[in-house]
């Protein structure tokens, strides 16, 4: 095994070189495209870790870091919506996101919990929880929602809704209550697996229809999140009980955290995209382009 796995590597690279041209210029075309669409993706994502960094680089005085923070999100958010690259339907669901973030927030940060906090003193707190914390989870639904329509995401052997939708509810809960009742998150991960085994996701960087393993697109976008959580908290988005003398990297073991959130994202922007069709087929014609008019 240890010898075929070179081997392989090397007839890739081979039918690589000996392609034609036009190939291998498209496949560079493709390459391009994905990056181009991802990082479209990201704006928000990026432009609110331009707004910790420059938190942290620039001094906000008089105004507490966490209160310009939220302004600066808050702008951002604002921005995204004026140049369309948000639109007013996405930004209801990513308030959505906003609530259940701030709520898990809430949860965690309490001293009778304790796996993070936010130490810095802030007018926007409540309940210990500085305002801009719902904009992190909105940042992952924002990336998701504009992923979907970039990429013209489609689903092959989808699981039923409803079975997604009770896995999605059962990691939310589990976030909570394995403070006080088993962990279920290996669980959940092994009922993932079987849920989503056969499903594939499609997607378009430039002509070319690709596809990937769903399972593995969650893993993967969990893993980029991970290593975005490490820079957050070396901006000090947000502080772990074991960075509070020195920073340090978040422990490995947070992918499959972030990847069960992921999941949960995923499934709520699936079902919400689902449901906004159905409503749409259930209008006449003549009631849509009524709608439409100004």
């Amino acid at each position: 095994m240890t010898l075929r796995f070179p081997m392989a590597n090397i007839r890739v690279l081979r039918a690589w070189l000996t392609a034609p041209h036009t190939v291998r210029a498209d496949a560079l075309r493709e390459f391009l495209w994905f990056g181009l669409k991802e990082a479209v993706s990201c704006s928000f994502a990026g432009g609110f870790f331009l707004v910790l960094a420059a938190s942290r680089a620039l001094s906000t005085a008089p105004l507490p870091r966490y209160d310009a923070i939220l302004l600066g999100a808050i702008a951002l958010q604002a921005a995204m919506l004026w140049t369309g690259l948000e639109t007013r339907d996405e930004l209801k669901a990513i308030c959505l996101f906003h609530l259940l973030g701030f709520a898990l927030e809430a949860f965690k940060s309490n001293p009778a919990i304790g796996s993070w906090n936010y130490p810095e003193f802030a007018y926007s707190k409540l309940l210990g929880v500085p305002l801009y914390a719902g904009f992190m989870y909105a940042a992952v639904a924002s990336y998701m929602i504009q992923a979907w329509r970039h990429f013209d995401l489609r689903l092959h052997d989808a699981p039923d809704p409803r079975r997604s939708a009770a896995v999605a509810i059962a990691i939310y809960a589990n976030f909570f209550t394995h403070h006080f009742l088993p962990d279920l998150r290996w669980l959940l991960a092994l009922l993932l697996l079987g849920l989503y085994r056969r499903t594939r996701v499609y997607f378009t960087p430039w002509r070319r229809r690709l596809w990937m393993p769903l399972p593995l697109a969650f893993v993967l976008i969990g893993f980029f999140l991970w290593l975005a959580e490490n820079a957050a908290t070396f901006l000090g988005a947000w502080t772990y009980p074991d960075q509070h003398l020195s920073w340090r990297m978040v422990h490995a073991g947070k992918i499959g955290s972030w990847a069960l959130l992921v999941v949960m994202t995923f499934v709520i922007v699936a079902d919400l995209k689902g449901l906004k069709q159905r409503l749409h087929r259930a209008v006449p014609p003549a009631a849509r382009i009524g709608r439409q008019a100004p």
